[in-house]
């Protein structure tokens, strides 16, 4: 569940960026990719964590 909200996240936040600096379609596409693979692959080790600690 957690690696789903950061991706969501991470896909606004890169829509937010894009849009800020002024970037065209393909800019705010490429922006949003990317902070979603990032936000998800943190919310996958937070996930891990999280797990590992509950044992």
């Amino acid at each position: 569940m957690i690696v789903i909200a950061g991706a969501i996240l991470g896909l606004i936040f890169g829509i937010y960026r894009a849009k800020k600096r002024g970037g065209n379609g393909k800019d705010i596409a490429q922006h949003a990719v990317v902070y979603m693979l990032l936000f998800l692959i943190i919310g996958l080790f937070v996930t891990i964590i999280i797990h590992r600690a509950a044992l």
